[in-house]
């Protein structure tokens, strides 16, 4: 199964994005508003500048309350593992578990196109072992 499959199979291809200078406040409400748990870092909403999550809130939060008032550019990861729609989704989740990644932004040239978690991966691949265990079902209960 290709990357393009799972993020058409989404109940939305659009992608979220922030500005590297909004703060990290702005960042919280924006994660909260869209009940994402990271956010591309794009300075155009084309473009990937990095990525940002919850955790790199949090981690930076138990060490410094200030954080909240920061730019997101301080507290993102800038070197970003991306994918394309025509990798298989087997490599991606070798990449995503080897890097300990859990989203992964999706660009076609150089633009980016979709997001795709660790969720999304999971539910696709219990739609394939459903899929699979009805048609072994069938199979063996044919008369």
């Amino acid at each position: 199964m290709k990357i393009s499959d799972v993020v058409h199979a989404k109940p939305s291809q659009d992608v979220v994005t922030i500005s590297p200078d909004a703060s990290v406040r702005e960042l919280v409400a924006l994660l909260h508003q869209h009940n994402v748990g990271a956010l591309v870092v794009s300075e155009d909403g084309a473009g990937v500048d990095g990525i940002v999550s919850e955790r790199d809130v949090v981690r930076r939060l138990r060490s410094d309350d200030a954080v909240l008032d920061a730019a997101v550019r301080d507290i993102m990861t800038a070197e970003v593992r991306t994918c394309s729609g025509d990798d298989s989704l087997t490599d991606l989740m070798q990449t995503m578990t080897e890097h300990r990644v859990r989203h992964v932004p999706v660009v076609a040239d150089g633009r980016l196109t979709g997001i795709i978690s660790i969720g999304d991966v999971v539910k696709n691949r219990i739609g394939e072992l459903e899929f699979e265990r009805d048609q072994l079902d069938s199979y063996v209960h044919q008369t």
